[in-house]
């Protein structure tokens, strides 16, 4: 059987943040259960940034990476998202038309809430594996943003997602899928998959999202446990907390993942709370690092969770990461993958922190205005100029590296330009 797994990866956070602390005050948040969250910053979209530009600016490192033979063995493109612009056209046209791909190439979409990456990278991984067109390489986009709208002067407290809002957020994660594991080899066959029907969390709207907290929290913990007792049964001699030197969780925020952590814990080991803590900290930590930055970016957290423990660990000798991924609705699954002592070394550790750290940090007065200002840009948007929401108007003109911006909408078709 050939090897897969990721040959490479990136992430885009794009290019405005908000310090939820400074959000949490002026919405007079309680201070006790907001801590709880274990965030810090959150992306905001800017009107000019949409799930596309996220996308092509998360894949765009790995294709200048390429070689022209490289770049035309991308025979399949999977853009997974919560965030569509279109009931029926995908956003991978778009992505596939900017980052210059074959037109030999499968391109569609996958919607399942925040599982959507992980149903993307499994596909990838099962399409390599079926031999079908040897040497060929998938790349698989995981893009989702929150854009929440709201009248000006509407008091956002009273609204049902003003506790969820600190936690939302925006970016892209690529994967690089192929018979070169560079970064990340898939333990091929280990998965434990777990899911039915609940309404935790939807979004049967497309700038707001509706569903119970407690049971999103409850069907979380549940999937979280039963999808790894499930990949125990296809395992042999697999131990919670030996098998796995590090975890990569799907992050809606910090304290659900330590939640689930702990509950683990208990039920699968019977660990005490100090062994929980320093277990916590020593293997699903790192792994929530960028995930703090950012907030949930749905289908891409895992995933960005996953980035975050290889940048942010030891990896002078082979280690074995377990990742938890959930979608509500649900759908969840327990996999894993071992990760080479040089490996890590191949990530853009810098690029993505300095791209981080260079975000514009926004007042909440100019994120109060972006939030009434984000209905101009929506689902279903058929014409608007974006002048006056040029990038410019909140970060430098002179980017690190290119990036991709919407220009305008006409008749529903989105135009797109570079910064040099």
């Amino acid at each position: 059987m050939v090897e897969v797994g990721i040959e490479d990866m990136h992430f885009f956070g794009g290019n405005a943040y908000l310090d939820v602390s400074e959000l949490a005050d002026y919405r007079q948040l309680n201070p006790d259960r907001f801590a709880k969250l274990l965030i810090k910053e959150k992306t905001v979209p800017l009107l000019s940034e949409d799930p596309i530009t996220f996308a092509v600016n998360a894949a765009k490192p790995i294709i200048d990476g390429l070689s022209a033979k490289d770049i035309d063995s991308i025979e399949l493109l999977i853009t997974c998202t919560e965030s569509g612009i279109d009931f029926g056209k995908s956003i991978s046209t778009y992505v596939h038309d900017y980052l210059g791909l074959s037109k030999n190439c499968r391109m569609f979409e996958l919607k399942q809430a925040c599982y959507s990456g992980t149903a993307g990278f499994q596909m990838a991984v099962n399409f390599i594996l079926s031999q079908t067109s040897p040497g060929a390489k998938a790349l698989v986009i995981a893009t989702d943003l929150s854009r929440h709208t709201v009248e000006k002067g509407k008091d956002v407290s009273v609204m049902d997602w003003s506790y969820a809002e600190p936690s939302t957020g925006a970016g892209a994660v690529a994967l690089l899928v192929s018979e070169i594991p560079s970064i990340f080899k898939v333990d091929v066959g280990a998965n434990g998959y777990y899911g039915y029907e609940v309404m935790d969390t939807c979004r049967p709207l497309a700038d707001s999202e509706a569903g119970n907290a407690d049971l999103s929290l409850l069907s979380y913990l549940d999937c979280c446990e039963k999808a790894f007792l499930e990949y125990a049964k296809r395992i042999n001699q697999v131990c919670y907390k030996n098998s796995f030197q590090y975890l990569a969780f799907h992050t809606p925020f910090g304290g659900m993942v330590k939640g689930a952590h702990r509950s683990n814990m208990r039920k699968i080991l019977g660990a005490s709370p100090i062994e929980i803590d320093e277990d916590f900290n020593n293997r699903v930590l790192p792994g929530l690092n960028y995930c703090q930055r950012v907030g949930n970016i749905m289908g891409a957290t895992v995933l960005l969770s996953l980035l975050s423990t290889i940048c942010n660990s030891d990896f002078r000798l082979s280690k074995r990461i377990g990742c938890f991924s959930y979608g509500s609705g649900c759908c969840s699954e327990f996999y894993s993958g071992v990760v080479d002592a040089s490996d890590a070394q191949r990530l853009r550790k810098e690029l993505i922190e300095a791209q981080l750290d260079g975000r514009y940090q926004l007042t909440v007065d100019e994120y109060e205005d972006l939030l009434s200002d984000n209905s101009n840009v929506s689902f279903g948007t058929r014409n608007c100029e974006l002048e006056k929401y040029a990038p410019s108007n909140y970060i430098s003109s002179e980017l690190a590296t290119p990036q991709l911006f919407l220009k305008k909408i006409k008749d529903f078709h989105r135009e797109y330009t570079w910064t040099t």
